[in-house]
């Protein structure tokens, strides 16, 4: 009797990490993949988990995994067998994109850059059976962002290196179309930084942050911000860690939107339907505000009204 409720107990609980690793013989219905215990992850497939629980999948069919055990499990021969996993992270959807499964993945909490590196390596392409949800905001919200929080702003200056310059094709023509001069400068190697920011801040009235961990990392960060700072060019930002540090705005996704939109493709998939033989952009953001920093640049910045304002432009409900 004890060892039966030691099973069911273990059954009851699997939205711990690693509890379909305790029960072998559980066939999951969901199998969630995370690339590591970092907050942003459990947090989405937390609300992942609890989004699909509200619309009627069993809780028991849903099984977190971290990418280290689920590797173990495929060398030991016996991979599980869900009707759809969801990749958090690259090193959970590059364990995934390898692995031959022949369920659907779906990649979440990943950077453009990162699973198009992923998908070339492999061999792969985009398609029912291997799609996702990127972490970056379009180009085109960035955009607008600029222009309902600095409608005084004419000309937006943008730092390029290896990981963000395929982004330049796609970002000029935007920047025309509102009306926006471009200031751009290509960082090719580390010791470029801080003459091309230079360059950039002298010719603009707003700095756009797109990610690129050549440029934007912990090692350059202060630095970009100070610079920016004392030319009193405000910094737009992609994270509500960079508006902590002094960044005057952020437009980023939480984990309980990225949890719930990829839980609304997984439900598809469960009702019978494909995953989208494309990959899908954020579909819910927050615009973040430092109130201290806007106010030492004479601006006055409302995050939720933003928000509002940005999802009345994209028709959002």
């Amino acid at each position: 009797m004890a060892v039966v409720l030691r099973s069911v107990l273990l059954v009851l609980t699997l939205g711990v990490w690693g509890a379909w690793a305790q029960v072998p013989d559980v066939t999951a219905r969901v199998l969630i993949v995370s690339s590591d215990t970092a907050a942003a992850y459990t947090q989405t497939a937390e609300a992942l988990t609890d989004h699909l629980v509200r619309q009627g999948i069993a809780r028991v069919d849903i099984v977190q995994s971290l990418a280290t055990e689920l590797a173990a499990r495929f060398k030991s021969g016996q991979p599980p067998r869900p009707n759809v996993y969801v990749a958090l992270g690259s090193e959970a959807t590059q364990l995934l994109a390898a692995s031959g499964t022949q369920a659907p993945v779906l990649s979440a909490l990943i950077p453009r850059r990162s699973f198009e590196r992923i998908v070339r390596s492999q061999g792969k392409t985009v398609s029912a059976r291997l799609s996702a949800i990127y972490l970056d905001q379009p180009l085109a919200r960035q955009l607008a962002l600029v222009r309902l929080a600095l409608p005084q702003a004419k000309r937006l200056g943008v730092l390029w290196g290896a990981e963000s310059a395929d982004r330049a094709t796609g970002l000029r023509p935007l920047v025309t179309a509102n009306g926006l001069e471009l200031q751009e400068t290509r960082v090719t190697q580390a010791d470029d930084l801080p003459l091309a920011l230079a360059q950039v801040l002298g010719g603009s009235d707003v700095l756009l942050a797109l990610a690129d961990p050549a440029i934007y990392n912990s090692n350059t960060l202060q630095n970009i911000l100070m610079s920016s700072f004392r030319a009193r060019v405000p910094l737009v930002a992609f994270s509500p860690a960079y508006v902590r540090a002094g960044a005057v705005l952020a437009l980023y996704t939480t984990p309980l939107q990225a949890g719930q939109q990829a839980a609304e493709l997984v439900l598809g998939v469960l009702r019978g339907k494909s995953l989208p033989d494309h990959v899908l952009e954020p579909n819910d953001f927050e615009v973040g505000v430092n109130a201290h920093v806007a106010r030492v640049l004479d601006l006055t910045l409302d995050a939720q009204a933003l928000r509002l304002a940005l999802r009345r432009l994209e028709r959002l409900p």
